[in-house]
């Protein structure tokens, strides 16, 4: 994508989602930070309790509901970022913006993040809010990633647009997904987002309905995501870079994920589970 990435290792969305502690993070040997996911106004996110952890499946189930503090916020926050570090955002659309104007919400984002991230992920699959799921269907997908691509023609400098999956699709959606990442023209994908999925848990049943909605991460989705990465890349070739996140809590999964096809690798809860020494485990194993 014509970024020079120091790792193949970086923290998913979710964790920074204000652009607040990249540098902290770095310092444990990630080798891009992907900020957000950032929304044009500030919004509280859904109600609390919204994060739980499962601990006998090493895994989290969490319905935040993009809360964070808006665009303007973030940029402000990465005004005076040191050189060399590769920051991605992650956008999305304000919970209250209907999906018939959601395009204007990426649009916003996009502008107002050019200048002061490398690389933008397109969020259209996280499960807490509200029918975005929707915003996968092909012509409502299509249009906000024509419109960025658009966008982007007109810049100075050519910044990587990726779009960020649902491990909850089936391979027709996957299909079709792939034909408007070609069609569009964008650079990449992000494989996967969190499950809605409930299925082949340890934890107590009642527990797990007493916890309610929200996106499944961690152990349970490892071999769904690697499965995904691996189709992706079969299917599309070599020349899609792809960006393999879900269930990552061991070196062992990082190097899966990289032999099913993944260019790049993230982590989100098997950096709760395991601390940070993951991060410098997988980066001497992969060496």
């Amino acid at each position: 994508m014509g970024l020079d990435f120091p790792s193949r290792v970086g923290l998913a969305a979710g964790f920074d989602k204000n652009a607040l502690f990249y540098k902290e993070f770095s310092a444990f040997g990630f080798g891009f930070i992907e900020i957000g996911t950032v929304t044009p106004k500030p919004q509280p996110g859904n109600p609390k309790p919204r994060s739980f952890r499962l601990p006998k499946d090493k895994a989290l189930i969490n319905r935040m509901g993009f809360n964070n503090l808006g665009v303007h916020s973030a940029v402000e926050h990465l005004k005076n970022r040191p050189s060399g570090m590769i920051i991605g955002g992650n956008i999305g659309k304000n919970t209250l913006t209907p999906n018939n104007r959601a395009v204007e919400d990426y649009i916003y984002c996009f502008e107002e993040l050019y200048d002061h991230v490398d690389y933008f992920v397109v969020n259209v699959s996280c499960p807490n809010i509200s029918d975005l799921s929707e915003l996968q269907d092909q012509e409502m997908l299509e249009v906000i990633l024509t419109r960025l691509i658009r966008i982007r023609a007109g810049k100075s400098a050519k910044k990587p647009v990726l779009l960020k999956i649902s491990p909850d699709l089936n391979t027709r959606q996957i299909d079709e997904t792939l034909k408007i990442i070609k069609k569009t023209g964008i650079d990449g994908i992000v494989a996967t987002n969190t499950t809605i999925s409930r299925e082949n848990l340890s934890t107590d049943p009642d527990k797990v309905l007493e916890i309610g909605n929200g996106g499944l991460s961690g152990k349970p989705i490892t071999d769904r995501s690697t499965e995904l990465i691996d189709y992706i890349r079969k299917t599309a070739g070599r020349d899609l870079p792809i960006i393999g996140v879900g269930g990552i809590m061991s070196e062992k999964d990082a190097l899966d994920k990289i032999k099913a096809g993944a260019d790049l690798i993230q982590l989100y809860t098997g950096f709760i589970y395991e601390g940070p020494g993951l991060v410098k485990r997988i980066l001497k194993k992969l060496d």
